[in-house]
């Protein structure tokens, strides 16, 4: 797999070591003259190297629950002076490789009895943050352990609500160690998630972001599937945009756009506000779902059972219909909204 490193890591380290040596650079005036370079020195430090490079897949298939987080630096250390020397699929291969560690790295076996210690100490700390010591002591020792190194090696403790409390690779990983070697359409994907996802967008079933901000994430998404047709984050981008827009027009279990779906009067007024700008902007496959949406809520009561006739049909999935909004599903049943990629 990384065969082809070795000979790019000589030339690099020789080049170097020549710019740092006088002879490589004539001089009429006496100088200093460093010692003459070492051609077997730097090509072993290359054969090292490429040694690493060769060796950071298994040195990340043996990260688990039972290493530390120095361990996890060293690695994400080698993958910066690895990544430039590999092609996109080389790239994205150790992608999913560091997904895979993290989740090997942050699960921790609790029973029961410790699950319930471990989201109670978790909501002590965010109402007393000088919690005592002993309350700690309650955890599974992974659990102690990953506290203390929270905020370390890209650790972090996410609340998605009741039974969601985990802890989580932060968003920004992959924008820092891995996004500034990839193609741009990969690149500006990772960054953008990571951006969104840095708070969380959903807890207990209840919105956590404005109509507003569900808007501009919807449009962001969709002129991302214009402007890289070809990423290999498309289907990610497509869902995510068809998720934001249905977040838009009949939000969330918790955070409810209407109960009716009646009228325009019917719609939450902010999430109104930001589905008639839509509907007014230019034209696009979002714009005019938010047309047709708008069209069914003006109709009569008697006009709105003629287009959608169907008695089984709530009122909610006769809009639904009209409008040709479907409660969107992941391709393969990935989670957008917790990293900087669907995982």
């Amino acid at each position: 797999m990384f065969k082809h490193i070795q000979s790019i890591l000589q030339l690099s380290l020789l080049s170097g070591l020549c710019l740092l040596s006088v002879g490589c650079q004539p001089s009429k005036d006496p100088q200093w003259v460093a010692d003459p370079v070492d051609v077997k020195e730097a090509s072993s430090a290359a054969v090292d190297l490429n040694q690493m490079c060769q060796d950071i897949e298994n040195d990340m298939q043996q990260i688990n629950a039972e290493r530390t987080t120095l361990a996890l630096e060293q690695i994400n250390q080698n993958l910066k002076i690895c990544l430039p020397l590999l092609n996109h699929e080389q790239q994205q291969h150790l992608i999913q490789q560091s997904t895979a560690m993290y989740q090997r790295f942050l699960s921790v076996p609790r029973n029961e009895n410790q699950q319930i210690a471990f989201e109670q100490y978790a909501f002590d700390m965010a109402q007393h943050p000088t919690i005592q010591q002993e309350h700690l002591q309650a955890l599974h020792l992974r659990d102690q352990y990953l506290l203390k190194h929270k905020g370390q090696a890209f650790i972090e403790l996410v609340d998605r609500g009741e039974g969601e409390l985990n802890f989580r690779r932060s968003p920004e990983y992959l924008e820092r160690i891995f996004a500034p070697y990839l193609p741009k359409a990969e690149k500006v994907f990772i960054q953008q998630l990571a951006a969104q996802n840095r708070e969380v967008v959903l807890q207990n079933g209840n919105l956590l972001i404005s109509p507003n901000e569900l808007l501009v994430r919807a449009l962001y998404w969709q002129n991302y599937l214009k402007q890289y047709p070809n990423s290999s984050y498309s289907a990610d981008a497509r869902y995510l945009m068809q998720q934001y827009a249905y977040y838009l027009f009949f939000g969330s279990s918790k955070t409810q756009v209407s109960q009716y779906y009646t009228d325009r009067l019917s719609i939450t007024a902010d999430h109104l506000d930001a589905i008639i700008r839509l509907a007014k902007g230019p034209d696009s496959m979002l714009a005019e779902t938010a047309r047709r949406y708008l069209n069914f809520l003006d109709l009569s009561p008697e006009q709105q059972l003629e287009a959608e006739p169907d008695d089984s049909l709530s009122q909610q999935q006769r809009l639904e219909r009209y409008s040709k909004i479907e409660s969107p599903k992941h391709p393969k049943g990935k989670d957008c909204f917790i990293d900087a990629i669907c995982i």
